[in-house]
């Protein structure tokens, strides 16, 4: 195709842009404070804009092992933390520093057991003391769902895990190997883990570029067809500075992962062994929102999808399948109108009310619950209020005949006094019952993740019920 005159000059304005500027994309990092830190702990917590105020339940962002906290912060307009800050939601982020060699001996415990629940005890102290949204990308959101089964006492308003596998078998780099990880012993490349202390930099870029490898190959063309398009082109940039940061794996959690989940399939079943005791995501009591990517290489739907039946003891499971690759359908230029609006969905559902309750589950979200109308559901409040407006009426008059046989030594004044204090103190029973049989407002049939004929949209949710 012959290129347009206005495609001509976009296209050299972002030639000429780049070689004068070094690049398009807007790189500069949300500002972030440390709040706590420890072994191979960093939580920050990013600081409010100054148009929005902060306010409601925190959320929690979880890095995977090896993978830059640039995940969540990819480039200014495709930054789910500059999203959620933008919206005034309270935001933290747990990462971990350079691994090096020294940290060989460190196993999958020492995140499970150390990092994640410290990060979500430190994010709801800082946060005032409200449930944490804890959302996990890839390994990260393993790390969440194990965490959460094994220490249900951690306030944890919800957790959500975006493109993380749990039957390994179904995935694509895997599965033609499986066989023969199975047939040989695998002691080279125990013994090069080990003696390396781990995984390092380049290998762990390399296994990720090569789940994209027809993506690389194309590269050169795409950049080519897209010359006149400055997002594309500034995402391409982010994308590489994310994949020039790769973080290496401690030995023995690279020997765990190799040995348990890709030759074991550990996950399959939902439980997994650590020493003297097992931890069985049956066991999450918070509801659960799980994330496929729809042309996801590393983590696909079948793999991801596999989990969801695994989580019996969720208040709620909820699974999405949303455009995007394994780390495009976290933070690319897609993501702004799905994954996330998904999510925003999501946290509102579940955070707490002004007083810092928890909101009860909402029957309603289930399908099979019978779904009634506007108008029923305005007269079942109506019919709530009057009844218990008669009830504190009656105890009142009741009150106010106890008041007129005290004892004639009170004064009339003192008694008008004792009637008034008494009456109010009757009514808060009235709102605090119209507020609890409130219904839950349902999301309008055009939201993400409420229309069940969208491709990504929630034809792919379901309670646990169904």
């Amino acid at each position: 195709m012959i290129p347009k005159p206005d495609q001509v000059v976009s296209a050299a304005s972002n030639v000429a842009h780049k070689m004068l500027y070094g690049g398009l994309a807007d790189l500069r990092p949300m500002p972030r404070t440390l709040i706590d830190e420890g072994m191979l702990r960093e939580l920050y917590h990013y600081r409010p804009s100054a148009k929005v105020k902060e306010q409601g339940d925190p959320v929690l962002l979880v890095t995977p092992l090896a993978a830059p906290a640039l995940c969540f912060d990819l480039r200014r307009g495709c930054s789910l933390v500059e999203h959620f800050v933008g919206a005034g939601r309270p935001t933290y982020l747990v990462e971990y520093g350079q691994v090096s060699f020294k940290d060989r001996n460190l196993g999958m415990e020492h995140w499970i057991d150390e990092v994640v629940p410290a990060a979500i005890l430190e994010a709801s102290a800082h946060a005032g003391g409200r449930p944490v949204h804890v959302v996990g990308w890839s390994l990260g959101g393993i790390f969440t769902l194990l965490t959460a089964a094994d220490r249900p006492d951690l306030p944890i308003a919800s957790v959500t895990a975006v493109g993380s596998p749990f039957d390994v078998k179904l995935v694509p780099m895997v599965a033609p190997l499986r066989p023969l990880l199975n047939i040989a012993p695998g002691k080279g490349i125990t013994r090069t883990y080990q003696a390396l202390g781990g995984a390092p930099k380049p290998l762990v870029r390399w296994a990720f570029q090569l789940s994209s490898f027809q993506k690389l190959v194309t590269k050169p063309l795409a950049v080519a067809s897209h010359l006149d398009d400055t997002d594309f082109l500034a995402q391409l940039e982010a994308v590489d500075r994310f994949m020039d940061n790769m973080i290496a794996y401690p030995g023995r959690t690279f020997g765990q992962l190799y040995h348990r989940f890709v030759k074991g399939n550990a996950l399959v079943t939902g439980a997994i062994e650590f020493g003297d005791r097992t931890i069985s995501v049956a066991n999450i009591k918070a509801p659960v929102l799980v994330f496929a990517g729809s042309t996801d290489g590393i983590a696909p739907v079948a793999a991801v999808k596999a989990v969801v039946p695994l989580l019996k003891g969720a208040k709620e499971v909820r699974f999405e399948i949303v455009p995007g690759g394994h780390l495009g359908m976290l933070t690319g230029r897609s993501a702004r109108n799905s994954t996330w609006a998904v999510m925003d969905e999501w946290i509102s559902q579940w955070s707490s009310d002004a007083e810092g309750e928890t909101l009860p589950a909402p029957a309603v979200r289930t399908r099979r619950t019978a779904r009634k109308s506007p108008a029923a559901k305005k007269a079942a409040v109506e019919k709530v209020v009057p009844a218990a407006k008669k009830v504190a009426t009656k105890k009142a008059a009741t009150k106010k005949a106890a008041a007129k046989k005290a004892p004639a030594t009170k004064s009339p004044a003192k008694q008008a006094a004792a009637t008034k204090k008494a009456a109010p103190a009757k009514k808060a029973p009235t709102k605090k019952a119209a507020a609890r049989k409130a219904p839950v407002r349902k999301a309008a049939p055009d939201k993400i993740g409420s229309n069940p004929s969208r491709r990504y949209g929630s034809g792919g949710s379901r309670a646990l019920s169904r």
